[in-house]
């Protein structure tokens, strides 16, 4: 049978020829309806129609597969009800009925699926609703602002949920978000203010420190002076990197005319008590003592150049000369802790320097002091280990004369290490101070 003779009788399986009209047969609880009219003869009309038909089957066909491959099924929802309501009046002649049925399974499919999906959805952003709101303690402010970006972007791509939870759901993530940004634009506004305060503060050490530089009250201006630049310790501002350079670039510059003036003075006076004989006893305790303020100053230098600076300190402490007494004992204490601080914090610049992890840019005062007082403690363990094994060589050791020049020198040891513990300590109650003093 030729392939038109099969659309023949696939036509008048399903319409009919009457009055010069082509009519289409009861379907879809219809009754028969006029479908078009015979133009040439009725089997080239009814052959035209069947054709129609096949054309429209064809869409459902290219619909339904494009649905089954696609994971968003949803979407073809509207284009399947557009296609099962043309069957109502589409002008051919053909199984309606099969092409109804199959849409209608379609249709059936897709409301599963889109039931399953927005219970997906509905999963999803009350997920990214409660990570949201998880935000609004937090003040790790540049990971959290990374995170919110991730959830809008999460949130817009999500698909809908059920239409009577979209706006309580889109509210409840709104104002999750701008409770966020809300508390970081007060953070920021805050952290200006803060870094104004510290700005003005400074500047105003800055203008006392240049009053004093020229002072020739050297006893008095090296006490304000010392007090200016703990003062400038505790403002502990958390200022930009260029800004904060030249601040203190300015800052030390009037400190160091001071003490290199006060050292010129002191030069001066020890060639002058030279040329008239030895200097007193309380001259000398002077000099010592002025050393000593030098020394304690030193923790507000950055520590690769404090460290310079201490042991031109120790050498002038050499040449300065022998004085008996407690108070010579004081000071020498107050010299030698000073110094001890210096060398002690120089090296642990250097091990965070070399650390394959160290500290960011990003992190605050309070961060960095609980930083550097957290990594003294587990220097600590270190010292007291070494500490305990020295102990315990010189306990072991035989009192016989062969054996005391090491005993001697595990002694020094021993009193090195207990120095270095005793710093340690002490440098780690400054930082703690520090960090609460930033919090």
């Amino acid at each position: 049978m030729e392939p038109t003779d099969h659309l023949l009788a696939e036509a008048r399986r399903y319409g009919y020829v009457e009055n010069e009209g082509v009519w289409l047969r009861p379907v879809l609880d219809q009754p028969a309806r006029q479908v078009g009219v015979v133009k040439e003869s009725e089997e080239a009309a009814l052959r035209y129609f069947v054709q129609r038909y096949e054309a429209l089957r064809a869409k459902v066909d290219d619909l339904l597969e494009k649905m089954e491959a696609s994971d968003n099924k949803g979407s073809f929802l509207m284009k399947a009800l557009h296609l099962k309501e043309l069957l109502l009046s589409y002008d051919g002649l053909g199984d309606f009925s099969s092409l109804h049925r199959r849409l209608t399974e379609a249709e059936e499919s897709i409301a599963v699926t889109v039931v399953r999906n927005r219970e997906k959805n509905l999963a999803a952003k009350i997920g990214f609703i409660q990570e949201a709101e998880a935000l609004r303690d937090t003040v790790e402010w540049v990971s959290a602002s990374e995170k919110v970006k991730d959830l809008r972007q999460g949130w817009l791509k999500t698909g809908p949920v059920e239409k009577h939870l979209t706006d309580e759901l889109e509210a409840r993530f709104q104002a999750a978000i701008q409770v966020f940004f809300d508390r970081r634009k007060a953070f920021q506004a805050d952290k200006k203010a803060m870094v104004n305060r510290a700005q003005s503060r400074y500047r105003e050490l800055i203008a006392q420190a240049e009053k004093l530089k020229n002072s020739d009250q050297f006893e008095q201006a090296s006490r304000q002076l010392k007090q200016l630049q703990q003062a400038w310790r505790d403002v502990n501002g958390n200022l930009p990197k260029k800004q904060a350079s030249e601040l203190w670039t300015r800052f030390r510059a009037a400190n160091n005319h001071f003490f290199e003036r006060l050292k010129v003075h002191i030069q001066s006076q020890q060639a002058s008590a030279a040329s008239t004989g030895p200097a007193t006893p309380d001259v000398l305790l002077a000099r010592k003592r002025a050393l000593a303020e030098r020394a304690e100053a030193l923790m507000s230098v950055p520590p690769q150049e404090a460290i310079h600076q201490a042991k031109a300190l120790q050498a002038e402490w050499k040449q300065v000369g022998t004085v008996r007494g407690e108070e010579s004992d004081r000071i020498w204490h107050r010299f030698m802790v000073a110094c001890d601080k210096i060398f002690e914090l120089s090296a642990l610049e250097y091990y965070l320097r070399k650390r394959p992890v160290g500290e960011s840019d990003g992190k605050t005062p309070a961060e960095k002091a609980r930083f550097r007082a957290s990594t003294l403690r587990e220097l600590l363990k270190g010292d007291h280990q070494e500490l305990e094994t020295l102990k315990d060589n010189l306990d072991k050791l035989s009192a016989t004369p062969a054996n005391e020049a090491f005993r001697q020198m595990l002694q020094t040891k021993i009193r090195s290490f207990e120095r270095k513990i005793r710093t340690k300590n002490d440098l780690i109650g400054i930082f703690t101070e520090q960090a609460q003093a930033a919090s």
